[in-house]
């Protein structure tokens, strides 16, 4: 174990922050934190850092004692950039010497946390800042050189050039001074390296970098962010922060969830079904306790319910799934918007040429570099301004919703309640606190002052705002930002939900595998449009760049690829790299039979299972009748020779076998509603084929 921290509380102003956590990382191990803001996360990581120390606990005594482990006074400092350092000296002939605190280590670790603020001399140079850390000060030692190799690794992997390194820091923005301050942390190398959302202001490709450094670190690392694509790639265990308890799970954040999710669904079984046997064992005490020759049998019982080990009602999760109808006023015509040579940009200035059509119900994410043109294309299609060349034309019967983070800059001492029935003075008391619950703000929330909202908050209110009137084209910049990842999972549900149009900028990549159907990539020189959602194009990308893919293959993702960049077929045949229309609808229909193929796999899978399942339920459910019967007779006296003892076992076989029955029952009916989602999911993949099919084969010529 490399560090342990044994029944920690730590309060501040009176308030408990962390209550009796039993926290352990070993040696190697990549653990997340989560929980919803304000839950202690960042305390955690300071409890760790050596920065804050737990409640002094007298009753602890020799708590955390082991051969294995040795502990001490922590020594706390400061260096330039402000980080935390925590360092243990281990006392030889005492294994364990701090039992007031509970905290103990393995050995002599360091302990490293990133700061959002860097506090480095302001004066001096980036690589003057980034040499203080070398350990090693001779210039020609092998020490040194492999210590600056590392830093230009780490430099040029960040997204800066090499002759950034003669800049002074003061240069920089604060997310560049970021980025300084955890190149700095990583050269150091510490034995527990701590990140309190280490993938703010940085770009998607520079986050997938981080993410394969951090995989490869050879030390532990606790990390604590919002980026759940980032800590799937990372996280090898979690530890969920709720009410001041702390929860560990294995894997990372999807197997998290999922674990919570079906931990919380065997709870709730459990409960519902002690609740109902409760009830059951009561009638049963209520029909026998005044006859003479039952009484015993109803004290029994009633013995049984006061020994009965009570399972607490679950807490149900906090993530909201969205279950509202969100469908458009109106529908709109097929095709929603349509660029032609389009060069878009500022004061003339042109960044980037496209020529696209997006048809109605397309969820389109647009990815790419910062300052790209991506923000500036979704202005264009609003509206907001002008193109420099070419035409941006958007489509018949057209409802706009458009969001940026300039609209959720709203400020009132009005109640979100009080603000929201303004804007929809048509809904009742009744509905109007169901839409405000849709989307987190039930209960005391819905009272809140908007002036006090947070940035994720008011953001998230008018995100609601926008669903609630039902526009049939969402435009979306950014729409996630500052949020927690309940209400980002929130949004994700609604937004799978809407059945308009969406066109969505953002680098949240969970959140686009999530919500977008296809990826419009910005690059320096083009823009890239491909049909098959995140994950596939990603797959697809990278088995192509590390030559996993059939040469053959290759070639014609590369020609499909760039012949989307135009995705009028008027302009496609003026693309080099395509042969031939019959060459580009092959591969085209080839890949989207894809999908249709694993979800007919899953769906036979599914209908095996629930044959399976339903001849189960069918011999439950003869032995269950055929159990009643026997018990009946018996109750009723039909069989005097029978003991109360015997009476007991029959009722407990019996209760027994209705348990059983109503297992399999629930697993019958759990199966049926997945062979028909995974049907249904067939049928619109089929759909989604044949779509493709008759738009190449016979496509409209009006817009």
């Amino acid at each position: 174990m490399l560090y342990q921290i044994k029944d920690g509380t730590v309060s501040a102003g009176g308030q408990t922050i962390l209550s009796h956590i039993d926290f352990y990382i070993k040696e190697k191990e990549k653990i997340a934190v989560v929980g919803k803001n304000g839950a202690g996360k960042t305390t955690l990581l300071r409890l760790l850092a050596g920065e804050l120390t737990p409640d002094r606990d007298d009753s602890r005594g020799s708590y955390g004692r082991s051969n294995d482990m040795v502990t001490g006074a922590a020594t706390v400092g400061s260096d330039l950039d402000g980080t935390a350092k925590r360092t243990q000296r281990a006392k030889k002939k005492k294994p364990s010497g701090n039992p007031e605190t509970g905290i103990t280590m393995s050995r002599n670790i360091t302990i490293d946390m990133l700061r959002q603020a860097d506090k480095s001399n302001q004066d001096l140079t980036i690589e003057q800042i980034l040499l203080e850390s070398c350990p090693d000060k001779d210039t020609f030692s092998k020490e040194r050189f492999d210590y600056e190799m590392e830093y230009d690794r780490l430099f040029t992997g960040f997204g800066f050039e090499k002759s950034d390194k003669t800049r002074l820091f003061r240069s920089f923005s604060g997310g560049e001074q970021t980025k300084i301050s955890l190149i700095k942390l990583l050269l150091k190398k510490p034995d527990l390296l701590l990140l309190d959302e280490p993938t703010n202001h940085l770009d998607m490709k520079t986050v997938e970098w981080l993410e394969d450094y951090l995989i490869n670190y050879p030390k532990a690392v606790v990390m604590v962010s919002h980026d759940r694509a980032f800590l799937d790639a990372v996280a090898t265990g979690v530890y969920e922060l709720e009410n001041g308890a702390l929860h560990r799970y294995a894997g990372n954040y999807t197997q998290y969830r999922q674990q919570k999710l079906k931990n919380l669904q065997i709870q709730r079984k459990a409960y519902e079904r002690q609740q109902a046997a409760i009830a059951h064992n009561n009638e049963l005490i209520d029909k026998f306790k005044h006859k003479p020759k039952k009484a015993a049998f109803a004290r029994s019982r009633k013995t049984m319910l006061a020994r009965m080990k009570l399972i607490e009602k679950p807490v149900e999760d906090e993530a909201h799934i969205f279950t509202g109808n969100i469908e458009p006023q109106f529908p709109g015509g097929k095709w929603v918007y349509e660029a032609k040579e389009l060069k878009i940009g500022y004061d003339g200035r042109a960044l980037l040429e496209l020529s696209l059509r997006i048809r109605r119900g397309q969820k389109i994410a647009v990815i790419g570099d910062n300052g790209i043109g991506k923000s500036t294309f979704l202005k264009t299609v609003a509206g907001l301004i002008p193109p420099i060349k070419g035409t941006s034309q958007l489509g018949s019967n057209l409802l706009v919703g458009y969001f940026d983070q300039q609209s959720a800059l709203i400020d009132s001492d009005k109640t979100v309640r009080d603000h929201f029935h303004e804007l929809f003075p048509a809904l009742v008391e009744k509905d109007l606190r169901k839409t405000l619950g849709m989307y987190l703000f039930g209960g005391a929330n819905a009272s809140k002052r908007i002036s006090s909202l947070s940035g994720g908050e008011k953001s998230r209110l008018v995100l609601a705002e926008l669903l609630t009137g039902r526009p049939n084209l969402m435009i979306l910049d950014e729409p996630t930002n500052h949020m927690d990842i309940p209400a980002k999972e929130t949004l994700e549900s609604a937004f799978k939900a809407y059945t308009g149009t969406m066109l969505f900028v953002s680098h949240d990549r969970y959140f686009i595998k999530q919500v977008a159907d296809a990826i419009l990539v910005f690059e320096k020189n083009k823009v890239m449009y491909y049909p098959f959602g995140y994950d596939h194009y990603i797959s697809r990308l990278k088995a192509s760049q590390d030559g996993n893919l059939p040469a053959l293959m290759q070639a014609k993702d590369a020609a499909m690829v760039e012949a989307l960049a135009a995705v009028p077929k008027r302009e496609r045949h003026e693309t080099r790299q395509l042969s031939t229309d019959e060459a580009y609808l092959e591969w085209k229909l080839a890949l989207a039979a894809e999908p249709v193929a694993k979800a007919a796999e899953e769906a036979e899978k599914v209908y095996e299972e629930l044959c399976e399942a339903e001849s189960a339920l069918k011999a439950e459910m003869l032995r269950s009748c055929d159990l009643s019967d026997l018990c009946e007779k018996i109750l009723c006296g039909n069989n005097l020779a029978v003991e109360d003892k015997s009476c007991d076992i029959f009722n407990e076989k019996l209760n027994q076998n209705i348990i059983n029955a109503d297992t399999a029952k629930e697993n019958v009916d759990k199966l049926r509603l997945q062979y028909e989602k995974v049907a249904d999911s067939w049928t619109n993949e089929c759909t989604k084929w044949y779509d493709i099919y008759l738009d190449e084969m016979y496509p409209e010529s009006d817009f």
